[in-house]
């Protein structure tokens, strides 16, 4: 709440419409201005008269497939006013778009799980929960840990937070297996294995290698349930100990223990989503399969394997699988999509052809994007690549609360409200509530929502009625929520500001049901088995992701591994400016982790204004010395607002302190083309001489209005 109500009327509000001078006096065209370029105030109805205009332009001249409807990340907690479901419906009314699939958080996983299990909601919405991981599970090896400070988040709210009680009660003995000690809450008693980044693959390797040599895995589970593991099998066989060791920085001997552990007990392995959000993401997940499944112990309760315990607040929980009222989008004409993570690619190289799931596709010719209810300047990587990626279209339109680095690198910016501004109905996956969100705040300066705003370019283009069906916002909840559930009345759910939903039940899981009867309940693979060699994904003949788990090194190194995690003071880049969020600021920039053998080496001591720099670019951040990692590596939240410096005498310069200044834009494979964005390799230094102001919490300057 604390970043809420601050945030509420911060001087980072985007007060009214607001058009870059140069697209409002050259018109619609690529423009290396952008992000650099003053904003010029304009009246409501000038701004949507343009916009409709310049809309219809594009889809008449270019086809609707050269609109590019961003507006991925979280947007508001209300199922109503989300804004990514507000954008494409209205797109959709006027012809469809080109769309993004996946996500940031777990696109590696999701284009993988279905070739190796057959459904990812198997194992992301499915597995054991924590009450039977209480009662069943004897062993967690917990690759990337459980990081309580994720749980309390999951898309649309989370009302009840259980996961914090859950890991204070664990009686489970957990191996945490990550080079950050907090990846784990201190009040679980766990060993520690400081593993180097991006070695976990090498690891697990090992430890399948340790299974076999000693007779400790599973034939029967492995012949009956599985495909492909003799071929795998054969792979092992030079992946000993000794070898990862090297690797790894995890002592051979510490691997045979834990591997004889693993076999002894009733044992569940956990890989976190930041695993598979690097360069061979699809490695770790695979290969963490492949061991659960030589345990023999996938489909038992509180054993086998799970994919997102600590990476999302519904993972593991009892809650309800209820789908909650929400706003139809419609149907989109147009066929075209990206992996949501090519966004550069797709502005830098229409026409490029490109690999993906065993198709070859194309970058369609985007003219405009629309954004709404994302931040494309938080989430995605290499942003000074993505900055001239931003020069490229004709015209690039935001919805936006705050000027954020995505609105700043717009051409037209809509101020909208934030859910304290308006009314809507909040639930989020697996919530145990529907709550009624009452409006508590008037709309700052001219903000509009977003349904209001589309409902005004539609009536200008012709759909209105297509779009609103007739209906005003307040009458769009009650049509939902009617739609939903005659009882207790709308009426009734509204005065009391809550509804409680059904319990969740502890069900059978699908590998339950698989392990009684693969014949009766077969996956939805080829084979119907478990695949740890997938015939399919060898067959795409990708060499950075073949037909079983394999190791891959890393394709950069340098002095210190960066890990770019999430914070503990906001939701991604939300409400940046919020009290919460500045607090945890050091010297009034992102607060950087190190090592204080790191730091001693380079002169650094806490408080101290350093510069973490590679190849890509460099940033400024608070420095902060912390035992809690392992030596050669540093750790920088993302979510800063993206400050760049211009004309920095030390090159490209980020003065806030965003780590996707230094991450690569690269896909984790191209089987998934995921986001690889959760590391880098970096050096860092004292920063000396005056450090440049942090001016991404200002309005940009604007000059005079229409």
């Amino acid at each position: 709440m604390g970043n809420l109500a601050a945030a509420l009327d911060h001087p980072s509000r985007v007060a009214r419409p607001a058009v870059r001078r140069g697209w409002l006096e050259d018109g619609p065209g690529p423009d290396d201005r952008r992000g650099r370029d003053e904003f010029v105030e304009v009246p409501w109805d000038d701004v949507l008269d343009r916009l409709a205009a310049e809309l219809d332009r594009v889809r008449t001249r270019h086809g609707n497939q050269a609109i590019f409807g961003g507006s991925y990340g979280w947007a508001s907690a209300g199922r109503f006013h989300h804004a990514q479901s507000q954008l494409h419906r209205f797109l959709n009314t006027i012809g469809g778009f080109t769309g993004s699939r996946n996500t940031y958080s777990n696109g590696t996983s999701s284009v993988l799980l279905p070739h190796v299990v057959g459904d990812m909601h198997a194992v992301l919405r499915q597995a054991s929960t924590w009450p039977t991981i209480a009662e069943h599970t004897e062993l967690i090896v917990a690759f990337g840990g459980v990081p309580e400070k994720n749980v309390f988040v999951t898309p649309g709210g989370v009302t009840v937070h259980g996961t914090p009680g859950h890991l204070a009660r664990l009686r489970a003995r957990v191996a945490l297996v990550s080079p950050l000690r907090d990846d784990l809450p201190s009040t679980v008693d766990a060993r520690w294995y400081p593993v180097r980044p991006a070695t976990d693959t090498a690891l697990m390797l090992a430890l399948a290698h340790t299974l076999v040599v000693e007779g400790l895995h599973d034939r029967e589970f492995l012949a009956r349930y599985c495909v492909g593991f003799p071929e795998f099998e054969r792979y092992l066989r030079d992946k000993d100990p000794e070898w990862a060791a090297g690797i790894t920085g995890i002592p051979a001997a510490d691997i045979v223990a834990l591997a004889r552990e693993m076999a002894a007990n009733r044992t569940l392995i956990t890989v976190t989503w930041s695993l598979q959000r690097t360069e061979h993401g699809e490695q770790p997940v695979w290969a963490g399969i492949a061991l659960a499944a030589m345990l023999g112990q996938i489909g038992l309760p509180g054993g086998g394997f799970g994919h997102g315990y600590g990476s999302m607040g519904d993972v593991g929980d009892t809650g309800p699988e209820l789908r909650v009222p929400y706003l139809p989008q419609g149907v989109n004409p147009v066929d075209e999509f990206i992996p949501v993570a090519r966004i550069a690619d797709l502005l830098l190289h229409p026409g490029r052809k490109y690999d993906y799931n065993g198709e070859v596709r194309r970058y369609p010719d985007t003219r405009l994007v629309y954004w709404a209810g994302g931040n494309p300047f938080h989430h995605h990587q290499d942003l000074n690549r993505l900055r001239r990626a931003f020069t490229r279209p004709d015209t690039i339109v935001v919805h936006e609360p705050h000027w954020t680095a995505t609105a700043r690198h717009a051409d037209v910016v809509l101020p909208a409200t934030t859910a304290l501004e308006r009314e809507d109905l909040g639930s989020g996956r697996r919530d145990t509530h529907l709550i009624a969100m009452h409006r508590i705040a008037p709309p700052a300066g001219e903000a509009r929502d977003d349904y209001t705003i589309f409902a005004a370019l539609a009536a200008r283009l012709g759909v209105a009625e297509a779009f609103t069906e007739g209906r005003s916002p307040r009458e769009w909840l009650e049509h939902l929520y009617r739609s939903w559930r005659e009882e207790p009345t709308f009426d009734r759910f509204w005065a009391d500001g809550e509804l409680r939903l059904p319990p969740g039940r502890e069900h059978h899981t699908l590998f339950a049901d698989f392990r009684a009867d693969p014949v009766a309940h077969p996956l939805r693979t080829p084979s119907g088995r478990i695949e740890i060699t997938s015939a399919t994904v060898a067959g795409f003949g990708y060499p950075d992701c073949p037909g079983h788990p394999v190791w891959l090194p890393p394709s950069e190194s340098g002095p210190l591994w960066l890990i770019a995690n999430q914070p503990h003071t906001r939701l991604h880049s939300q409400l940046d400016a919020g009290d919460v969020s500045q607090a945890g600021k050091v010297a009034g920039r992102e607060r950087l982790r190190l090592n204080p053998a790191d730091a001693a080496a380079r002169g650094i001591t806490t408080g101290d204004v350093v510069r973490v720099f590679n190849t890509r670019g460099a940033c400024l951040a608070g420095a902060v010395l912390d035992d809690a990692l392992r030596p050669g590596v540093v750790q920088l939240p993302t979510g800063a607002w993206f400050d760049p410096v211009e004309d920095h005498p030390t090159g490209p310069l980020c003065a806030h302190g965003n780590p996707n200044v230094l991450t690569a834009d690269i896909p984790s494979s191209r089987l998934s083309q995921g986001c690889a964005g959760q590391h880098a390799t970096v050096d860092v230094e004292r920063f000396t001489g005056p450090a440049p102001r942090v001016r991404a919490l200002h309005p940009p300057l604007r000059k005079g209005s229409r």
